[in-house]
């Protein structure tokens, strides 16, 4: 062969390689559970959050990357009137819907998608509130969207006004969230004339970085990116989320290259992960309380005395030590310190089991047997329910309270735990969805959330508290709701629906190879931005 026949063979070789689209980017990510659903408004969980309303959805207005900050999403502008009445949007336009074999948009995202996205939670009397039967639209009734939002009017095809019926200074915050996901009224009215309605939830639509692919049930989510995503385009290719409920093996599978990221790996393995050099490990505090919830409309822990005896009797922080092991501090509020609002004047119960058997005495309470609930997940508040549940077993033993730990699998566990006389009491959490104190104090603790279709897992409803966290977001005034916040945990403490568990550190483990995640203060796992390096 002669030199230039070598040069040009290599030449032919560089242009064939040079014509070749770059390989394929695939990250996978290792979830901790499964998704409940894929239509984002009716569920709660963090983990059916991660694999609907972030790769598939957009909102109107959105959380800045790694903050609590509001930027616009699918609305591109808002206007508030002076009274604070009237929330006025300008849409975005030229916003693609995803397609698949079932559906393709024949018009681009507008006005009509939000009043249905909206109205479909709001109306039982809506077409769309029960395409499936039986669910409960827990994030808009617990925030009280139903008698907030007086209408909803479409201005014109990319102009939508929201009338309120009282002021809501964490109105924007609150509809940045995962429940507020627009969703495609074509879609639903195609899924409406197959008769498979129930494909709104299966299949999702939306406008977001990916597309949804395919899910094989407990076992594997794969997405691929948004070609048309009107945003900034993701960096990688195809998106997997290997579902993978034990920690031990989620870690086993990131130290051998099957995936990138995971969440939640068990705090004894934290040391382990930071020293292992092909891997990285972010770390902050998380927005989050775990907590024991009472059933307080059942005896005897409709007795208030019985439940602050209850919490008495509970070692904290042996649970803090136990299954914590460092990563996590003893809560005495239903906030987390660092979230403003935070009223630490406030004094814990103490660990006194001697005076709890008495207390319990005293109020007749002997012999006594009750549930404790153990989700059967991981979740940001809470890595080892189950463990949890064994030391407050030891800890109630002490003082004549016999218990019995029961567990469902977890989008049944968050449906029995809100059923009307619930046995026993509940360990759950939460990680708050917008960095304001009323996603917790109302959401989760006032008499709205405690109705069927709310939040409130203690079933408590006082009326004084009620009122305080009702005024407190009624105004804007950063001072007065502060003050209002800290008067209705005072409340929260002598009442004593739950019992506060802990605050924890979150730590999110990955290959080094990987750029670009951001962790969010609000807890949410999003790969828009991720990249891996060659």
């Amino acid at each position: 062969m002669t030199s230039m026949t070598r040069i040009l063979l290599a030449a032919s070789a560089l242009a064939v390689t040079s014509a070749m689209p770059a390989l394929a980017k695939t990250f996978v990510y290792c979830s901790e559970a499964s998704p409940e659903g894929f239509d984002p408004a009716p569920y709660t969980a963090g983990s059916t959050f991660d694999a609907s309303a972030h790769p598939v959805y957009n909102r109107l207005v959105e959380f800045k990357k790694g903050t609590t900050e509001i930027e616009p999403g699918l609305a591109e502008s808002w206007e508030v009137s002076e009274d604070g009445l009237e929330y006025t949007f300008k849409l975005r336009q030229g916003v693609k819907w995803h397609s698949n074999e079932k559906f393709t948009a024949s018009r681009d995202f507008n006005a009509d998608d939000v009043i249905f996205s909206f109205q479909r939670q709001a109306s039982a009397d809506h077409p769309w509130n029960q395409y499936i039967a039986g669910i409960t639209y827990e994030y808009y009734n617990s925030m009280e969207l139903p008698s907030l939002i007086k209408d909803i009017v479409k201005v014109d095809d990319y102009t939508v006004k929201f009338v309120l019926n009282r002021p809501e200074a964490p109105f924007l915050a609150n509809i940045a969230m995962p429940f507020a996901s627009i969703t495609s009224a074509e879609y639903a009215s195609v899924l409406e004339a197959a008769g498979t309605r129930e494909d709104l939830n299966n299949l999702p639509i939306g406008t977001g970085p990916f597309t949804f692919v395919a899910y094989q049930k407990d076992a594997v989510i794969r997405y691929a990116k948004n070609a048309e995503y009107w945003g900034t385009a993701p960096l990688i290719d195809d998106l997997v989320f290997a579902i993978t409920p034990d920690a031990a093996v989620r870690l086993q599978k990131l130290k051998a290259g099957e995936c990138h990221l995971m969440p939640f790996p068990a705090p004894a393995d934290i040391e382990a992960i930071k020293a292992d050099p092909n891997l990285k490990v972010d770390e902050q505090a998380g927005l989050n309380v775990g907590y024991l919830a009472y059933n307080t409309t059942m005896p005897p822990f409709d007795n208030a005395n019985v439940r602050k005896a209850l919490n008495m009797a509970m070692n904290k922080q042996a649970i803090i030590d136990a299954v914590f092991q460092g990563a996590g501090q003893v809560a005495k509020n239903p906030i987390p310190p660092t979230m403003w609002s935070y009223n630490d004047a406030i004094v814990d119960d103490a660990y006194d089991p001697e005076a709890a058997k008495a207390m319990l005495e005293a109020e007749g309470v002997t012999d006594l047997s009750m549930k404790v609930w153990a989700m059967p997940v991981q979740r940001p508040y809470m890595p080892n329910a189950r463990r949890t549940a064994e030391l407050i077993q030891e800890d109630f033993a002490k003082v004549g309270v016999t218990v019995e730990i029961v567990s469902y699998e977890w989008g049944e566990y968050l449906d029995k735990s809100m059923e009307a006389g619930r046995d026993g009491a509940v360990i759950l959490g939460w990680t708050g969805d917008n960095g304001d104190p009323d996603n917790f104090l109302s959401v989760l603790l006032s008499c709205a959330s405690a109705q069927p279709g709310g939040a409130n897992r203690a079933f408590w409803c006082n009326e004084e508290f009620s009122a305080l966290v009702a005024q407190a977001k009624q105004t804007s005034d950063v001072a007065e709701r502060t003050r209002l916040y800290e008067e209705a945990q005072v409340i929260f403490k002598d009442h004593a629906p739950w019992a506060t568990l802990d605050h924890s550190t979150q730590y999110v483990p990955m290959s080094n190879k990987v750029s670009g995640f951001v962790m969010s203060p609000l807890g949410d796992f999003t790969f828009a931005t991720v990249d891996i390096a060659e």
